[in-house]
């Protein structure tokens, strides 16, 4: 009889028992491996380049100067070892200073360790990026794993790009103003030829940004509010002593123990020069083309050799003060410094 006969049907499904587990599910089905983005395919080669485009700026500049490279590296490697010592001690409190400077333009507490640790792995991101923006990315990232709001994390960032930066030109007034050696300077002030297009370009660039603020709304609210954000975290940091002390206290100590590494290099070499001079060459070098955006500081080494040299080194001589203390503040704690920031990245403080 056709109604008894067996049908051809697909079994039923199996329904898990009270008490056993439900089966797992195909982790393959429907799965599709994931694409990897085109962006970080395509930023690889751009990060690459802003790596090694220091050393080959600094290749291109050592193959065109090769008899003062090399006489600049023989007295390099005979130099007072006592003396680079110092420089390196002068270093050291390169990281400190900036510790001191980053926490009193934030008035939220800090740990210390792990902020020195961070302006320590900054200086390794420096030589990726220009006008110290490595530096400023490292923090960044710190302060938001601090629980930082991005606004006052920013803010934080501007104040002290700006104490920095005014702390160095009061610091260069006042050596201008005891040392004699600031005649030697006219030599190295531009003549008025290439001044007219340096302000037009400034000047250009303001007008820019206050068509952009006053036109783009988008554009505008963020910068209100980082400016509003800005104001009120200058006023809370300057009723504090304590933060008062840190800010303008390492802003003012960073360029000096810069310059005092200098000054220890170029002792240990035989530069010739007091050290008023050698410190008031490095401020006004770094001032006149420190906002240059060269990466690994290549512009302010070459203004520093120009500076040195018109206040009567040798050019050798002070090829080689500059390459040592190129050598000494940024390519000996690049390998540590890369260290500590994986590490630093991998612990999560980054």
């Amino acid at each position: 009889m056709s109604s008894l006969s067996p049908s051809r049907s697909l079994p039923p499904a199996a329904t898990p028992c009270p008490g056993s587990a439900a089966p797992a599910p195909d982790p393959c089905a429907g799965a599709t491996p994931p694409d990897r983005p085109a962006s970080r395919m395509s930023a690889r080669p751009v990060r690459l380049a802003l790596c090694l485009a220091p050393l080959l700026l600094a290749a291109g500049w050592a193959v065109v100067n090769r008899p003062v490279v090399y006489e600049g590296v023989r007295r390099l490697v005979a130099a007072d070892p006592g003396w680079l010592l110092a420089g390196a001690g002068f270093t050291c409190l390169t990281w400190v200073a900036a510790s001191c400077a980053r926490q009193g333009a934030l008035p939220d507490r800090l740990p210390a360790g792990l902020l020195l640790a961070s302006q320590f792995a900054a200086g390794a991101a420096n030589h990726a990026l220009p006008a110290g923006l490595g530096a400023h990315a490292v923090t960044l990232r710190f302060l938001r794993g601090r629980g930082v709001p991005l606004e006052r994390a920013t803010a934080s960032i501007g104040l002290y790009s700006l104490a920095r930066s005014t702390a160095k030109t009061l610091v260069l007034l006042v050596f201008l103003a005891l040392s004699p050696a600031w005649r030697s300077l006219g030599d190295l002030v531009p003549d008025g030829r290439l001044l007219v297009p340096l302000a037009a370009v400034a000047g250009g660039a303001v007008a820019v940004a206050g068509v952009l603020l006053t036109v783009v709304r988008p554009l505008r609210r963020p910068v209100t509010g980082l400016l509003r954000s800005a104001l009120a975290d200058v006023r809370v940091v300057h009723s504090r002593p304590s933060r008062v002390l840190a800010l303008w206290g390492g802003a003012v100590a960073m360029p000096l123990v810069q310059a005092g590494t200098l000054a220890c290099v170029g002792a240990s070499l035989g530069l010739g020069l007091p050290w008023e001079q050698v410190v008031l060459a490095y401020l006004a070098a770094g001032t006149a083309v420190g906002a240059v955006p060269a990466p690994g500081g290549l512009a302010v080494d070459a203004a520093l050799v120009w500076t040195l040299v018109t206040f009567g080194a040798e050019p050798a001589v002070a090829t080689a003060t500059v390459i040592g203390y190129r050598v000494l503040s940024d390519w000996v704690p690049l390998l540590p410094g890369a260290v500590v920031l994986s590490a630093l990245i991998r612990a999560g403080v980054l």
